[in-house]
């Protein structure tokens, strides 16, 4: 570009009463001439940006209409140079008095973040500038508000979330990271489709608080005087389904959970959980697997990527380890020679682990807190962990070699969990005792609206078959693939308090 400055810099000496001032005085003064600009309906745009200089031997001299937001201007006198930013990157325009005779004085008289429109044809400047020569130019949206100041960006974290669409525009990185995430849950769809899966909808307002440890968003459907709960997870609905005969459903589904805020947990996210008829959790883990591998290919271009300055080889085969081996090989400590629950929680005195469950805890409580402790912050690279005892895994089908575990894995990157999977449970009798106690545990500790979904029970009465089950968080994965340190960076509106 031949040169390059905002209109309005913001410095500590603009008064921006007075720049809020100028630009309604403006808008007044284009509404009384006739020259209304939200009147405007639509405009020709022919070209974007980008397409104009990838392939600039097809447009060298084409008239094109562009149309996007003025982010900088640089007047001299008869002639100016303007740049346009549009849905596919920015695009200068030279503009001048002779083309365009009293629009240039209108011209003149626009401000940085004004939305307008030009029609030219395509050229190079001395420099080699890509440029479109304005033939026409037009007023599309006046802004009324400054920007932020060009060369500094936004930066202020809790402006860039509450506004998240001025974010967009000081920040271009921001927009690269919501097109890797719709292209991610693009090929997540490419690939479960292309195995068989069938994508459905299942309720957001259910009818009960179910015994999951996850904490509920309540509300009151007044139609039917009754209280409502925002859904936890999809998974027992989907597994209705596959009582009723479809074999591969799976849903991308918004998630709600009343629980606390950091940089990998939001109130509300978005997960994806797929379910296979005549299945195991073996299975779950090569595709899981191969589904990340594929999705990172195609995504980021190699199976090599870095996230938060360490390199994480996805296209390598995942370790497995099972939670006991998991355990042994980072804690030191060997459930096998735990003969009781007494000596389960000696061992875990010994070591200095504290377990929620005090003097209740079981040795499959000691294993989880040894794990939580000792091993979950070692799984850089891709691992999976399985067989989880049957303390934790209420739907997860029991190993029928070592009941006290259960056929299920969650697998970890970054030294975070990353999906949770199961050989779902299809014992109606052992599942409506898992819900009781569940329930029973829950109701202590305060959440007394708690029940059993008898209805998903009655749906195992009927007979699931053998099924396997897998859930992940989209949200993680996508921090995962462009490299973003919060899940409030790959949110475009993540919750936030309001501040009036």
């Amino acid at each position: 570009m031949e040169d390059n400055k905002t209109a309005v810099p913001q410095t500590a000496e603009t008064d921006l009463n007075e720049i809020l001032r100028i630009r309604r005085e403006k808008l007044a003064a284009l509404k009384s001439a006739g020259n209304n600009p939200y009147e405007k309906v639509k405009y020709a745009r022919t070209a974007l940006s980008a397409d104009i200089k990838d392939d600039y031997d097809a447009y060298e001299n084409k008239t094109v209409g562009v149309a996007g937001r003025l982010i900088s201007k640089r007047v001299m006198g008869k002639a100016s140079f303007a740049v346009i930013l549009d849905g596919k990157g920015t695009i200068q325009s030279y503009l001048s008095v002779n083309d365009l005779g009293d629009g240039y004085a209108a011209f003149k008289d626009y401000d940085i973040g004004d939305i307008i429109g030009i029609t030219g044809f395509v050229f190079k400047t001395r420099t080699g500038e890509i440029s479109v020569h304005a033939k026409s130019v037009e007023l599309l949206a006046k802004s009324l508000l400054p920007l932020p100041e060009k060369y500094h960006g936004l930066k202020d974290e809790d402006t860039r979330y509450r506004q998240r669409e001025i974010d967009l525009i000081a920040n271009p990185d921001v927009k690269k990271t919501f097109i890797a995430r719709s292209k991610i849950l693009s090929e997540i769809r490419n690939y479960l489709n292309g195995i068989g899966y069938l994508e459905v909808d299942t309720p957001v307002l259910q009818p009960l608080e179910i015994g999951a440890a996850a904490r509920p968003f309540k509300t009151h459907l007044n139609a039917l005087d009754m209280d409502m709960y925002l859904r936890i997870e999809t998974e027992l609905y989907l597994k209705r389904l596959i009582v009723g005969g479809f074999d591969r459903v799976y849903e991308v589904g918004r998630i709600f959970r009343n629980e606390g805020m950091d940089r990998s947990h939001n109130p509300e996210f978005t997960t994806v959980e797929m379910y296979q008829a005549y299945s195991d959790y073996f299975e779950m883990m090569d595709l899981i697997e191969d589904m990340y591998k594929t999705i990172t290919r195609k995504v980021c271009g190699t199976d090599k990527i870095t996230y938060q300055g360490v390199e994480i080889d996805m296209g390598k085969k995942w370790e497995r380890l099972t939670m006991k081996e998991a355990v042994k090989k980072y804690a030191g400590a060997d459930y096998d020679e735990w003969k009781t629950d007494e000596a389960a929680r000696a061992a875990a005195k010994a070591a200095g682990v504290t377990v929620e469950e005090g003097d209740a805890a079981t040795k499959g409580h000691v294993l989880i807190a040894f794990f939580d402790a000792f091993v979950e912050d070692k799984l850089v690279s891709p691992t999976i962990i399985y067989d989880y005892p049957v303390e934790n895994s209420p739907l997860a089908k029991r190993k029928p070699d070592d009941p006290a575990f259960t056929q299920r894995f969650e697998y970890f990157i970054y030294a975070r969990e990353m999906g949770n999977a199961f050989s779902e449970l299809n014992d109606p009798i052992d599942q409506k005792e898992r819900f009781v106690k569940q329930v029973e545990e829950k109701r202590a500790k305060g959440g007394n609206d708690a029940k059993v979904d008898e209805d998903f029970v009655t749906a195992l009465e009927y007979g699931l078959p053998p099924t396997g089950g897998l859930g992940f968080g989209v949200d993680r994965l996508v921090m995962l693939l462009t490299d973003s340190a919060s899940i409030r960076d790959v949110i475009l509106f993540p919750t936030m308090k309001p501040v009036r």
